[in-house]
């Protein structure tokens, strides 16, 4: 299985926990298999809107998701809980295929749904957004002057639907019109069921916190309001949650100082406060209005590191020799006085020799911080840290939230410098209660498997490119490095992100691979991420010689862990969807208008296409390339007409014409324009 001598003693223990659950059983000659096939299966339903459909079984076996076909589903929709027959459909490949037959619905998975209310033949009917469900749902008794077709709503599902219905409605909130940003915002939080509004006994906590806060009132905290601070932000925040400070020393060492807005002063554990940024888990960030985990009060108030005033923090002290390696590290709990608000912009302009009246302080300490990031930066990439080279875009809003444009995201060293002193925090952090053996909740990022890899390098080799079976971190940023600049990067530095494990909250010490560190958690955002909260208060109960967390709670991380790395994941579904959203409605705009893109997939039916100004993708259908057979190889990454000899790859420029936007499905249908380069 090409398990190295290092890697065995973690495979082993993962073995054993398979085994243990019952995931992994011993075969015949000591093979390691999954679990001999069952005549049932119990799982997770996936409608397809072509009627088929999935289940993702609770217990993996040798099938994998078991295949539903559009007569067997039963009426079950997405996120339903199933229970199927399993039965042979013969062999493919030389091997037995199975199929399901749906006969038992446990659980439904969707009550509530968002979606647009449309009219035809006097009948209502309700288009659902995205593709949870696929079908439209029936609403009865509405009255054409109490709604209006186009209107978002959110509908509670009464009747569900049989083997050839549809299912049925009421209408529970009305969200106003399709196409408007708040509108559309608000189908987004409703959709992911995203927690919008402060209960007033939280507020009530949130705002005591904020008035009683007496910035003397612990004298036993370590005094910074002497060292020069700055902090560096986009221009719009308002959360000043981070802020450095860089001090020489006699030895020729230097001495990083990063510090943290001490949240866990304010949000006392088991209050109303802790329990709802619990629940909420983490800031969710949309164009023009954020959904914060803590009361305004506290995120851009007392919490805030703003300019001039003294404000509790959490201290991360690291020191550096004149390589930028580390030497030492200590954490302490502090009060700062910021010397400086800077944006990036100001920042660069610092590092660019721009500094006309600015304190001559602050302009030496920005000067100095470039000079450690880029000495920390190199360092960290000897290490194997990976730099993908994924283009960003910002979005162009006019002044009622539609999208008018695009521009390339600000790329200014600035940011480097701010997401190198963050990194080296929370790997200092880490490692801190790693060594004393203390749990806490750590950001691990997995190394990723064998087939994620084995599937990038087949995607690799369809671009032109190799890689090997199992390649190296360096393997990889060569790899990264040598497509640069070619029109197939974007496809690869994408194939290269998607073979990566999703990052997630964890008790277990399991390193992040993507950064190289052996020791990581997140420590830097605890005005909008719980996780970082929690470490703040196990820094404190250290500082303060307090006693270790009890076994029972610590076992009780794990759980946490789990519902915060799902929190996470929502949040950022939600926050990608509703760019996706805004990006679509504008595109609906440019019916036939042609734009320049780079094909990043090839599957069975057609090709995806990324379009470079908005980086938003869509698909050309077979049946749109032209009166020819199409013969597609997605493990070569070519679609080829037998005819016309037209080969189109991954990773090839292609220009295109809008044909088609579904946007309650979230789908763009593109056309060649008939200029594209080919092969």
């Amino acid at each position: 299985m090409g398990i190295s001598d290092r890697d065995y003693g973690d495979f082993r223990t993962a073995y054993k926990e398979l085994r243990d659950s019952g995931r992994l059983v011993i075969g015949a000659k000591s093979a390691l298999t999954l679990p001999a096939v069952e005549k049932t299966l119990r799982g997770r339903f996936k409608s397809n809107p072509r009627g088929f459909g999935f289940i993702i079984p609770d217990e993996p076996d040798a099938r994998g998701d078991l295949f539903v076909p559009p007569d067997k589903t039963r009426g079950a929709m997405t996120g339903d809980l199933v229970v199927a027959r399993v039965v042979k459909r013969g062999k493919r490949q030389g091997k037995i295929s199975y199929a399901g037959e749906i006969f038992e619905i446990v659980e439904r998975g969707l009550t509530k749904i968002v979606g647009t209310l449309e009219q035809a033949d006097g009948h209502w009917f309700v288009i659902p957004d995205g593709r949870k469900l696929t079908t439209p749902v029936i609403v009865r008794d509405i009255s054409k002057k109490e709604f209006g077709t186009g209107t978002k709503v959110v509908i509670e599902i009464v009747e569900y639907p049989g083997t050839n219905d549809l299912p049925v409605g009421v209408i529970v909130e009305t969200l106003g019109p399709r196409g408007q940003l708040d509108t559309e915002i608000l189908s987004v939080i409703r959709a992911y069921g995203i927690r919008d509004h402060f209960e007033e006994d939280v507020l009530k906590v949130a705002r005591k916190a904020a008035t009683s806060f007496d910035p003397g009132s612990e004298p036993s905290r370590d005094d910074l309001t002497s060292l020069t601070v700055v902090t560096i932000d986009p221009d719009t925040a308002r959360d000043f949650d981070d802020a450095i400070s860089l001090e020489e020393n006699e030895d020729g060492t230097s001495t990083l100082g990063v510090h943290i807005a001490d949240v866990s002063h304010f949000v006392r554990e088991g209050s109303a406060l802790d329990a709802e940024a619990r629940r909420r888990g983490t800031s969710v960030y949309f164009p023009r209005r954020v959904i914060p985990m803590l009361p305004e009060t506290l995120s851009n108030g007392v919490c805030s590191l703003q300019q001039g005033v003294r404000r509790f923090t959490k201290t991360a002290f690291i020191t550096y020799d004149n390589d930028g390696n580390l030497v030492s590290s200590r954490l302490c709990e502090s009060v700062i006085k910021s010397t400086r608000r800077l944006t990036y912009t100001e920042a660069q302009d610092i590092c660019d020799g721009k500094t006309a009246g600015l304190p001559v302080e602050v302009v030496a300490l920005v000067t100095r911080m470039e000079a450690l990031a880029r000495k920390i930066e190199a360092r960290r990439t000897a290490q194997g840290m990976l730099h993908l080279n994924l283009r960003e875009v910002q979005l162009v809003l006019d002044s009622d939230g539609a999208v008018v444009d695009a521009k390339e995201a600000d790329t200014s060293y600035t940011h480097k410098i701010i997401e190198m002193f963050m990194v080296e925090a929370n790997d200092a952090v880490a490692a801190f209660f790693a060594k004393r053996g203390i749990p806490i909740i750590r950001r691990v990022h997995p190394k990723p498997d064998f087939e994620s890899f084995e599937q990038l390098g087949a995607f690799v080799a369809a671009c032109g490119h190799t890689i090997s079976k199992s390649p190296s971190r360096s393997q990889l940023q060569g790899l990264v490095d040598e497509v640069r600049d070619l029109p197939e990067s974007y496809a690869v530095n994408l194939a290269v992100l998607r073979s990566f494990q999703k990052a997630v909250y964890s008790v277990k010490n399991d390193g992040h691979y993507a950064l190289a560190s052996p020791d990581y958690c997140h420590f830097t955002s605890p005005i909008r991420r719980y996780p970082d909260l929690t470490v703040h208060r196990e820094v404190a109960r250290f500082v303060r010689k307090e006693k270790s967390r009890p076994s029972r709670e610590s076992e009780s991380l794990t759980d946490l862990s789990d519902v915060l790395s799902a929190k996470e994941r929502s949040a950022s579904s939600a926050e990608i969807e509703l760019k996706q959203v805004l990006v679509l409605q504008h595109m609906a705009k440019y019916l036939g208008s042609t734009f320049e893109g780079v094909i990043t997939g090839v599957a069975d039916f057609g090709m995806f296409v990324q379009l470079n100004k908005y980086m938003a993708e869509g698909v050309i259908r077979l049946q749109d390339l032209g009166d020819d057979w199409w013969d597609v190889s997605a493990t070569e990454g070519t679609v080829r007409g037998e005819v016309s000899g037209i080969s189109y790859r991954i990773g090839d420029p292609i220009e295109v014409s809008i044909a088609k936007v579904d946007v309650p499905m979230r789908q763009m249908d593109l056309m060649p324009a008939g200029s594209e380069k080919r092969r």
